[in-house]
Parts: structure tokens; C-alpha cells; sequence
């Protein structure tokens, strides 16, 4: 899969709103490093998420807290394949994962988490922006996960 390189804007925004503890809010139709299929796009290596559409930024991007190394985030392409807005780890002792959206083999989701710790493969993301990935994600929708 050939991936595009973010946009200095991308990058300078990101940059602002970790530097200044808030979230960044990219310009509407900002281009993302992913392709234009994907309506979620994640790159692990900046720690950063956005929704989009047409390869533009319809929200984010956003932190992210990725798998940690001996469960590591999974790259590639997905797609949403169910989503819970109220879901709990059978796997993990019935941990909490609010606005759960499944994407990847192995329960991978995106839901609310710790950004402070890194996951068990999933993509950890705040209160705001878990509910705006539950809300913007549906079944189907293809999600992009780069290195």
C-alpha cells in the first residue's frame, strides 16, 4: 500500500496541541498520511488519529495510546466490523472499553482509554474523541493503520 506523507500543516497542528496540552483540531479537508479510502486513519509513529474523508480530515487529529510491544497496534487495512458503546473485556477482567469500534482480528478497537499507557492492541483514545470515532465509524468503513 503506497501511503502519502502528512502535510506540514498536519504535522505543525499536531505539534501545537500536544505542546500546549489540547487537542488539535486539523483545518477541515486537511490532507491525512492516508489514502483516500479511509475513513479512519491512524499513524502510530506520530501517536496521532483522524476521521476523514477523501484522504482529508474531517476531525483530528487527535492523541492516541497504540499497543505496547509484546501486543502491538496491528498495521494494515481493516474495516469497522461492529461497534459498543458500552462494551467490557471478556478477555481483560471485564475492563471498561466505552465506545468501542472493532476494526482489526483479535478484538482490536478503537474505544476510550489511558493515553498515558499503551493498550493491549487497541487504540486508546480520550472521552471526546472515542465518542466522535463511535459516532463517525460505521460497519464497513475502512480503517488504515500506519507504522
Amino acid at each position: 500500500m503506497k501511503i502519502k506523507k502528512a502535510s506540514v500543516l498536519t504535522a505543525a497542528l499536531a505539534l501545537g496541541g500536544m505542546l500546549f496540552g489540547g487537542i488539535a483540531s486539523a483545518k477541515p479537508g486537511a490532507p491525512t498520511p492516508c489514502e483516500p479510502s479511509a475513513k479512519a486513519c491512524v499513524s502510530l509513529s506520530s501517536g496521532q488519529a483522524w476521521l476523514t474523508e477523501n484522504g482529508h480530515a474531517t476531525y483530528g487529529p487527535v492523541p492516541l495510546s497504540a499497543g505496547k510491544p509484546d501486543a502491538p497496534t496491528p498495521t494494515g487495512v481493516f474495516q469497522v466490523n461492529s461497534k459498543d458503546a458500552d462494551h467490557h473485556s471478556r478477555e481483560f477482567n471485564n475492563a471498561p472499553m466505552p465506545n468501542a469500534v472493532f476494526f482489526a482480528p483479535g478484538g482490536v478497537a478503537f474505544h476510550e482509554g489511558s493515553l498515558k499507557r499503551e493498550s493491549n492492541g487497541c487504540v486508546h483514545l480520550s472521552t471526546t474523541a472515542a465518542k466522535r470515532f463511535f459516532d463517525g465509524l460505521n460497519p464497513g468503513d475502512e480503517v488504515q493503520v500506519i507504522e
